[in-house]
């Protein structure tokens, strides 16, 4: 595995400091593996950068990489969507970005992204 993907669970854990979560990026990162992380995940976590500092450090440090939810990705998530009959087009991002950084993804809702890659490696958070 290249590396983890994290979902909005495992970034609202990162942030409040959940102990196995904590552990999980730290040993990913002693590892040497990278970290990606979809632009909709961020979206949905980001409220307010003052009281975020741990979430923003994490975002902003060079071993985490926020992919851009461009048109050609968001056409993507659409057709994986369509295609596994599901409607959450930020779960489908996860899925479509651990894929093409051939990661595992590290979550608090394994089971919703299983529904879109049935065989995707999860971590559960």
């Amino acid at each position: 595995m290249a590396g983890l993907t994290l979902d909005a669970g495992a970034l609202i854990a990162f942030e409040r400091g959940d102990r196995k979560v904590v552990a999980i990026v730290a040993r990913a990162l002693a590892q040497g593996m990278k970290l990606g992380v979809p632009a909709g995940v961020v979206a949905q976590v980001w409220r307010n950068g003052r009281r975020q500092a741990r979430l923003a450090r994490l975002l902003g440090s060079r071993v985490v990489e926020v992919e851009v939810l461009d048109d050609a990705r968001a056409r993507a998530a659409g057709q994986l969507c369509g295609v596994s009959r599901t409607s959450d087009v930020i779960d489908a991002s996860v899925v479509l970005c651990a894929r093409a950084r051939d990661q595992g993804v590290l979550t608090s809702d394994p089971d919703d992204l299983r529904r879109l890659d049935a065989g995707l490696r999860t971590v559960l958070v």
